[in-house]
């Protein structure tokens, strides 16, 4: 099997965008925010590895910020892509900002919505970096029992927020899910970043970010986001009356009410 990048593109207008969507969602979820930026994009919506039709030739061996970066200027090459904008929800934030490392002088501008990728979660380190752990992560694919009662047992003792412990139920509640939970976590473990450096890339030219946070987010909590926002010369924050998973949808309704701050 070859390793293949599946999308959608919505819309022909010159300026053209790359759309990287979140844990558990495909190129789809962006229609909606295609259709609110209007007529003057082309956006390119793929869908990310484990996730979709996307494909990797090696499944099971974790991607390299270095192999993503050549598929994905592989992608803008092929599509005649000098310069582009990048849009990202949630996980999908660590594809954007591969891009932004490995590929600078081709990225105009960053929206990140809730990024994933900035502020390491505990849990998430917790089950991908311990090998130890990441065999309890993937016999749960088979029998969950064990993991869940240990996710209750974390709530029950109010170590773990409870709209977290809901959003982890929901992901594990079938063997699909929970083999793309699996396969995500340990897959793209090596897609971290090494935050000052990354500030710096950015600051360099200074490329425009734009960060979309929720003020009831507890997947990506905007608080643990803010040091790095600071460390950045060119950014403004959005911070939506929302939690993280109908985000998407609320952003694209503040680009519908807000036209004017739309500046691909």
């Amino acid at each position: 099997m070859k390793t293949k990048l599946h999308y959608h593109q919505y819309g022909t207008g010159p300026r053209v965008i790359l759309a990287f969507h979140g844990y558990g969602q495909s190129a789809s979820h962006w229609r909606g925010m295609a259709a609110a930026l209007g007529p003057a994009v082309t956006l390119y919506a793929l869908d990310l590895f484990y996730h979709g039709q996307s494909r990797l030739a090696k499944a099971d061996a974790p991607l390299t910020k270095k192999r993503l970066g050549e598929l994905l200027a592989g992608f803008m090459t092929e599509h005649g892509i000098d310069r582009c904008g990048l849009l990202a929800f949630s996980m999908g934030a660590k594809f954007a900002l591969t891009v932004v490392e490995q590929l600078p002088a081709r990225v105009e501008q960053v929206w990140l919505i809730a990024p994933d990728g900035i502020r390491t979660q505990f849990w998430y380190s917790l089950a991908t970096y311990p090998p130890w752990m990441r065999g309890v992560l993937g016999r749960a694919v088979l029998r969950p029992q064990r993991l869940l009662r240990f996710i209750d047992v974390l709530a029950q003792r109010r170590l773990i927020d409870s709209g977290l412990v809901r959003f982890a139920q929901w992901q594990l509640d079938s063997r699909e899910k929970r083999l793309r939970v699996y396969c995500s976590w340990t897959g793209f473990r090596h897609l971290v970043f090494e935050l000052k450096k990354l500030a710096a890339g950015l600051n360099r030219r200074p490329t425009p970010v734009t960060f979309f946070l929720g003020r009831y987010d507890r997947v990506i909590p905007h608080a643990g986001l803010q040091e790095f926002i600071a460390s950045l010369t060119n950014t403004r924050t959005v911070l939506l009356e929302a939690g993280h998973a109908g985000l998407l949808h609320d952003v694209a309704a503040y680009v519908r009410r807000h036209p004017q701050d739309v500046q691909w």
